[in-house]
């Protein structure tokens, strides 16, 4: 950075003197000393070929065992990035155990971008990676976070994003029930129907039972807000139970199952024909608490091939009109955010209605509306149900992780076990 200040330094003494600098700017251009407005745009990543897939790679290989990363740069100038990859504990803090830092093959370096279409406006180059590759690998099991970054600075962060790489070394026995919730009154009562999952599995002789820690449950892809039933206490709803050798059992009792995701659409051009558009091509939409939606993507998205030249972004706006009864703000979530609850995505209310435009590349994404209390800048009380649901026949996709804390190189959450399981099919 001392450098670069610098030559900066050099090119504006010079400019008071009136000398001719056109092609210095230009040279300095063409090795991205200039500073630039990056964006990246569409971040998207999942296993294999298949955008809706869940983010996840298995020890031992295979065709279509790697995960795919790709994205949308909006840059003057190409930029020089990197992909900087991190193993982390099971709460997505990256280590700083140098042992665990997988230097000399974490890092994707000068990524290679290729063009976007002229058609579109709003970026310029288009990445696709899949890894491990060459020069990174994932050589331990459990949590593992991506970065991507500016390549002379990688502290300078333009988008990240969150997998799994499991190996599998006990089997996992996952069952899935319905039932109802106990001990409460429920209103509406379709609030008190909950999924039962119980995993059990038994450890190998080479593990400690001691350091089996916990099992965690992703529902589709909300990563941000995992199930998680710990060891350590058990109460009405996560339960653990071991027979003191080998035999485990935790089980969660209290999992709604919600209602099938709302989905837009955007892949057709005679329909959506313009930059500006609503995502429900009727308008206002409203609360589906008793009507049962259609299939999703069980909250993933399908964005267009990037060298289409209809695959442009669009101003899609949002809006949906809530009964009188439900109290709160707005906020949307959903495949274009990662499913994270955000102040970026509190809608705004006007008149009954609450709205929100965000801009995205033509495709179809899974998303719903979550009613919460904004406080002092930050969301309590999210209710995921009032506005969409609650029902057994709504299928959901569950990965079901078995954290171990190995203690080896100073210690790390490794993943163990996995499994998956269908709601309904």
């Amino acid at each position: 950075m001392k450098f670069i200040n610098n030559v900066f330094e050099m090119i504006k003494e010079t400019l008071l003197r009136k000398v001719f600098l056109i092609p210095l700017l230009i040279a300095l251009s063409s090795i991205n000393l200039l500073p630039q407005n990056v964006q990246v745009k569409s971040l998207k990543y999942y296993r294999g070929a298949d955008q809706t897939s869940f983010p996840i790679v298995f020890f031992g290989g295979g065709e279509g065992n790697h995960l795919t990363i790709e994205f949308d740069v909006a840059s003057e100038h190409i930029p020089d990035m990197d992909i900087v990859f991190r193993f982390c504990d099971r709460n997505w803090k990256p280590y700083d155990n140098l042992f665990l830092a997988n230097f000399g093959k974490n890092v994707a370096r000068n990524v290679p971008l290729e063009f976007l279409p002229v058609t579109v406006n709003e970026a310029h180059y288009h990445f696709i990676g899949i890894f491990p590759e060459e020069n990174v690998e994932f050589p331990f099991s459990g949590n593992w976070m991506f970065f991507v970054t500016d390549a002379l600075d990688t502290s300078v962060v333009y988008g990240s994003g969150k997998f799994y790489v499991v190996n599998n070394i006990i089997a996992v026995h996952d069952t899935l029930k319905n039932e109802t919730l106990e001990g409460g009154h429920y209103f509406p009562n379709e609030l008190g129907k909950v999924f039962n999952i119980t995993t059990n599995f038994y450890l190998s002789e080479k593990l400690f039972p001691a350091y089996v820690n916990n099992v965690t449950i992703i529902e589709n892809r909300k990563l941000d807000y995992p199930i998680v039933i710990d060891r350590s206490f058990n109460t009405n709803t996560r339960q653990f139970y071991w027979d003191a050798d080998r035999k485990f059992t935790f089980i969660a009792r209290d999992i709604r199952p919600g209602n099938e995701y709302r989905q837009v659409d955007l892949r057709d051009i005679n329909k959506f024909n313009s930059v500006n558009v609503r995502a429900q091509f009727d308008g206002l939409e409203y609360s589906r608490f008793f009507k049962e939606g259609p299939r999703d993507h069980n909250g993933g998205s399908i964005i267009d091939y990037f060298k289409n030249q209809n695959s442009i972004y669009l101003n899609v706006t949002f809006s949906i009109r809530p009964p009188d009864k439900v109290y709160g703000d707005v906020f949307l979530v959903g495949a274009f955010n990662n499913w994270e609850l955000s102040p970026d995505y509190r809608m705004d209310y006007n008149d009954g209605i609450f709205s929100k435009t965000i801009q995205l590349k033509r495709g179809v994404y899974d998303y719903q509306y979550v009613v919460a209390d904004y406080q002092n800048g930050k969301i309590k009380n999210p209710d995921w149900y009032i506005l969409e649901g609650n029902s057994w026949d709504t299928t959901d996709e569950y990965n079901i992780f078995v954290y171990y804390e190995e203690p080896t190189y100073g210690g790390y959450d490794r993943i163990i076990g996995y499994s998956r399981i269908i709601s309904r099919r």
